[in-house]
């Protein structure tokens, strides 16, 4: 048993909840913070310190850190790319959570602390054509990001540096690639696109009517890392000595189409698709170079595609079933 405290920012999250699980599993003392109460989270552990704190504020992350040894910073207001798109200044306002989680992290004492960037840091120009080039980490300069949340991933990673070279807080920077999986956001407005067509194809197969409504022409593409991968990566980049932003991604490109293809082969079910080419559909490619981690950690994640799939699949099924 691990007699400091590890914190994990952002715990009422997606990606926060699984990460608060792996830790406890380890045998960590956690405590858990967002600015949701728990009733509203997505998972709740009852051994963990379960805290509802806006960390926007430096008095909320004082309380936050103290006692900490470890912090795990995955809080931001974020969503898909329909909210990314239309919610620019509160994606940008999430400067103020990393700043001052680094502000009381570095008075507290922590001994490590990890910030979760994303792969929206890297330049538009890159990421012009569907047959992308996957993304080195130096493709983040010249700078030119995702507008509004790109750029306050990108100032913040820039914080961590900083906070590292001046001040020697233990910094670790991952930039996710799409995360997916089980217990996330499938509706309301700020779900990513394998959970978004999830639950389009089964309310598709409840309801007979068997049509899909996809963003852009379909083209587009992308990685999308399954959460195991992500929750495995993650914890090995903090106790790495990796003291750059990596990739932390798969690397299998698939267009949106064949995300669909994908849904409708676990479905049973072939749909007629709706393209809506005014709807948000962020850059024409984006995939992970992960030559680097590889060379770190001699590890990538390797959960592929359609396992993951399959699996947020009859998760979002039982959930959407149960109403």
């Amino acid at each position: 048993m691990y007699d400091d405290v590890t914190v994990v920012a952002g715990g009422g999250g997606f990606i926060g909840g699984h990460l608060v699980a792996h830790l406890v599993d380890e045998g960590r003392r956690v405590r858990a913070v967002d600015r949701k109460p728990p009733t509203e989270w997505y998972q709740v552990h009852s051994d963990v310190d379960n805290r509802s704190l806006d960390l926007q504020q430096i008095e909320a992350c004082h309380e936050a850190v103290n006692g900490a040894s470890e912090v795990y910073n995955l809080a931001a207001d974020m969503g898909g790319m329909g909210f990314i798109e239309n919610n620019k200044a509160l994606c940008m306002l999430s400067v103020l959570i990393n700043t001052n989680l680094l502000l009381a992290g570095r008075e507290a004492g922590v001994d490590r602390y990890f910030f979760s960037s994303s792969a929206c840091v890297y330049a538009a120009e890159k990421q012009v054509s569907s047959d992308v080039t996957a993304l080195r980490e130096e493709d983040a300069y010249p700078a030119m990001p995702e507008d509004g949340y790109g750029w306050e991933k990108l100032f913040s990673e820039r914080m961590c540096r900083h906070f590292l070279e001046d001040f020697g807080v233990t910094t670790r920077v991952a930039r996710y690639h799409n995360v997916y999986g089980e217990h996330g956001t499938y509706d309301g407005g700020r779900e990513k696109a394998p959970a978004a067509i999830c639950r389009k194809v089964i309310q598709a197969k409840l309801s007979g009517n068997h049509e899909i409504d996809v963003w852009g022409d379909g083209e587009q593409t992308r990685s999308f890392m399954y959460i195991s991968d992500c929750i495995e990566g993650t914890s090995k980049i903090m106790a790495s000595d990796i003291t750059e932003p990596i990739n932390l991604g798969s690397s299998e490109l698939v267009s949106i189409n064949q995300l669909v293809d994908i849904v409708e082969e676990i479905a049973g079910l072939r749909m007629k698709r709706n393209y809506l080419l005014d709807a948000p559909r962020g850059v024409r490619g984006r995939n992970s170079d992960n030559t680097l981690i590889r060379k770190y950690l001699d590890w990538e994640p390797s959960v592929s595609l359609k396992e993951g799939i399959e699996r947020t699949y009859r998760w979002i099924h039982d959930e959407i079933s149960a109403k």
